[in-house]
């Protein structure tokens, strides 16, 4: 029982600290938007990635570092309406 409690309580704590890691009332929206920016973070971070992006659309790299910036607004577009529970 007290494993449980321990893992438990663990996953709270890192679903705290890391917004990415998501939790028991994260929707497919918002789980997807995570996704979609942690991908386009670790493309600008990668050097040769995005090296390799502005040589395949023929781009400079600053253009191609801002196109993914602006990606990162909305990746998924806006968020779908919620129903409202009266």
């Amino acid at each position: 029982m007290t494993d449980r409690y321990n893992i438990h309580s663990q996953l709270e704590h890192l679903q705290s600290k890391y917004i990415g890691t998501g939790h028991a009332d994260t929707s497919k929206w918002e789980w997807l938007v995570n996704q979609h920016r942690d991908s386009y973070s670790s493309y600008m971070g990668h050097f040769d990635l995005l090296n390799y992006f502005s040589v395949a659309e023929n781009e400079s790299k600053a253009r191609v570092r801002f196109n993914l910036m602006e990606k990162m607004l909305q990746p998924c577009g806006p968020p779908a309406d919620k129903p409202e529970d009266a």
